[in-house]
C-alpha cells in the first residue's frame, strides 16, 4: 500500500475512535461501574468467581467488601498453576502469555499474566488512541508519512509448559498487528533480539536507512541509543539524520532529569514529547494535550480502578476507595481489577490526581521506591523536581542516580546518601549538596520538618559516580535495555551498597 495512502486510512481510522473516548470523557463513572460489572459477570464461573461469588455481586460495595486486595506474591501460587497448563483459575478465557516483569532489578521475577482480551482491548487500544489522541491535536502531523522507531526489552521469548513468557515489549512485537508492523522500525527480527549491545548496532543499522518520523521507549535506554546514532552517523542533531521527526512517545521511567538532554539532540520548539503510564499489568494513562505534564486516565480498557491514600497505605486503617472518591493533590497506591484476572491488585505505582474532570494523573513514584525511614516520606516527584532545579542553578546534568538511607547509630543522626552519576558534573559538589538539601526542604514539609536543626537528619551525603557506573551494574545483572530500570529511591541500602563497592 502507498504510504499516502496508508497515512489518510490510518488517520481516519484513529481520528473515529476519538469520539468514544469522549464518552467516557463525559460519562467516566458509568463507564467505570459497567467495566467492572463486566468483568464480573465475565469471570463468575472461574475459581476466583465461584469462592467469591461474582454472580451474586450487585454493586462495588459489596465487590469491595467481599474480594481481599493482594499481592503478587498472593497470586503467585496460581499463576504458576496456570503456567503449567491450568486454565479457569483467574480469568475464562485460555491464558497462555506472561509478561515477565521487568520493572525491578530483583532477582526474583514476576510473570503476570496476558489474556488475549488484554492484548487487544488494552495494549494494543492504548496504542491506537495515543495515536489517535496525538493526531488530533496535530492535524498537520505527518506521522505516517515516515515510521516509528520503537526500542522494547531486550528478552527474547521463551516457552514453558505450553505457555511464553518474556518482556512486555516482546510478546507485543510477537502478536503485533500488521499495520503497527508496517509502521515501525527497526524489524520483528532485530526487536527481539535478546543481547542488548549487539542489538543497539543492529538497530542503528536499520534505521538510519528509514524515515523515521516518530520516536518510542523509555527515556533512559532511548538516550543511550540516540547519542549512538549521532556517535555512529557523525552528524550535531538527530534533525540531520531524520529530517521529518516530529514526536517522541515515552514512559516507564520520569522524564524530567532527561528532557534538557533531548531538547540538544532534539533542537526545533515545535518537536512534541507525548507521555504514556504502560506496566505489566495493563496500559493505563496517555498523555492528551500538547505540552501538558498530567495524562488523561484512560477507562475503557477493561480495567477497574481503585486508590489507596498513601497516608493510611501499610495501615490497619487502610482502605480502597473507587474513582468517585478521589481527590486532587493527594498521593494514592493504584489497585486494579483486569481482563487478565487480576482481582483488586497493588501493582505498586503510586499517582496524584490533577483534575477529576476529565480524571488526569502525574506518576508520583512506587509504593517501595521512597524514603521514609525517619518519618520524611521521599518520594521520587520530590526527588526528581528538586534535581531539575538544580541543574537549572548549577548547569549540571545527570544521567542517572540512586538514593537510600544511612540509619541512625548510637547517638548518630540518619541522612540519606546519593549517588549521581553525571553527564556535565557541577563544578562544585558541596553546593550541589546544599542546594539538593534546601530543594527537598521547599518541595516536602515532612522533610524540612527532620532536617530542622538536624533533629533527626542530617545533610545528605552526594557521591559522583564514575563514567557508566549504573550501565555496569545493569550489566551484571543481565539488566541491560529496553523496560529495565534503575530504582530511584529505596527504604534499605541494598542497592546503593552495591553501586558505592563498584565505584570504587
Amino acid at each position: 500500500m502507498p504510504i499516502p495512502l496508508f497515512n489518510s486510512i490510518a488517520s481516519w481510522l484513529l481520528k473515529k475512535r476519538y469520539h468514544q473516548i469522549e464518552l467516557f470523557l463525559k460519562y467516566p463513572l458509568e463507564v467505570q461501574a459497567e467495566v467492572l460489572q463486566q468483568l464480573l459477570e465475565i469471570a463468575e464461573d472461574t475459581e476466583f468467581g465461584k469462592k467469591y461469588d461474582f454472580e451474586s455481586i450487585p454493586d462495588y460495595e459489596t465487590f469491595r467488601d467481599r474480594v481481599p486486595i493482594i499481592s503478587y506474591e498472593e497470586l503467585e501460587p496460581d499463576i504458576e498453576r496456570t503456567r503449567k497448563g491450568e486454565q479457569n483459575i483467574f480469568w475464562p478465557t485460555s491464558i497462555k502469555w506472561f509478561a515477565k516483569s521487568s520493572g525491578t532489578t530483583n532477582a526474583k521475577s514476576k510473570f503476570i499474566p496476558v489474556s488475549s482480551e488484554a492484548l487487544e482491548d488494552c495494549h494494543y487500544k492504548s496504542g491506537k488512541d495515543l495515536l489517535c489522541l496525538y493526531l488530533n491535536n496535530n492535524e498537520n502531523s505527518q506521522l505516517f508519512a515516515g515510521k516509528s522507531l520503537r526500542l522494547g526489552g531486550s528478552k527474547e521469548l521463551y516457552e514453558d509448559n505450553g505457555s511464553f513468557f518474556g518482556d512486555l515489549s516482546a510478546i507485543l512485537i510477537d502478536n503485533m498487528p500488521l499495520w503497527a508492523e508496517f509502521s515501525s522500525t527497526p524489524s520483528n527480527r532485530v526487536s527481539l533480539m535478546s543481547e542488548w549491545e549487539n542489538k543497539l548496532k543492529a538497530i542503528i543499522q536499520e534505521s538510519t536507512q528509514e524515515n523515521v518520523t516518530s520516536l518510542a521507549g523509555v527515556p533512559s535506554w532511548m538516550l543511550v541509543l540516540l547519542n549512538n546514532v549521532l556517535e555512529e552517523t557523525g552528524k550535531s542533531h538527530l534533525f540531520e539524520v531524520w529530517e521529518n521527526l516530529e514526536v517522541y512517545f515515552h514512559g516507564g521511567v520520569s522524564f524530567v532529569p532527561y528532557k534538557e538532554q533531548y531538547q540538544k539532540l532534539l533542537p526545533r520548539k515545535n518537536f512534541r514529547y507525548y507521555e504514556i503510564y504502560n506496566a505489566s499489568e495493563g496500559f493505563f494513562a496517555i498523555q492528551d494535550r500538547n505540552n501538558a505534564d498530567d495524562l488523561l486516565l484512560m477507562l475503557d480498557y477493561g480495567i477497574f480502578y481503585e486508590f489507596i491514600p498513601m497516608d493510611c497505605y501499610g495501615t490497619p486503617l487502610e482502605k480502597a476507595i473507587p474513582l468517585w472518591e478521589v481527590k486532587t493533590k493527594t498521593n494514592y497506591a493504584i489497585v486494579i481489577t483486569t481482563n487478565a484476572g487480576l482481582w483488586r491488585y497493588r501493582i505498586g505505582d503510586t499517582i496524584r490526581f490533577t483534575s477529576t474532570d476529565p480524571y488526569r494523573i502525574k506518576v508520583t513514584g512506587r509504593t517501595k521506591h521512597h524514603i521514609n525511614v525517619f518519618g520524611e516520606e521521599l518520594i521520587i516527584e520530590n526527588a526528581e523536581e528538586a534535581l531539575k532545579s538544580i541543574c537549572k542553578k548549577t548547569g549540571a546534568e545527570i544521567k542517572d542516580y540512586t538514593a537510600g538511607p544511612i540509619f541512625m547509630s548510637g547517638r548518630g543522626k540518619g541522612a540519606h546518601e546519593w549517588i549521581i552519576e553525571f553527564r556535565k558534573p557541577p563544578e562544585k559538589i558541596d553546593y550541589f549538596t546544599e542546594f539538593l538539601d534546601n530543594a527537598l526542604k521547599s518541595l516536602n514539609s515532612d522533610y524540612e520538618a527532620k532536617r530542622y536543626n538536624n533533629i533527626t537528619l542530617k545533610m545528605p551525603k552526594v557521591h559522583v559516580a564514575r563514567e557508566n557506573l549504573f550501565y555496569d551494574w545493569l550489566k551484571s545483572k543481565d539488566k541491560l535495555g529496553g523496560q529495565h530500570k534503575i530504582p530511584r529511591l529505596s527504604n534499605t541500602r541494598d542497592y546503593i551498597e552495591e553501586l558505592l563497592q563498584m565505584n570504587k
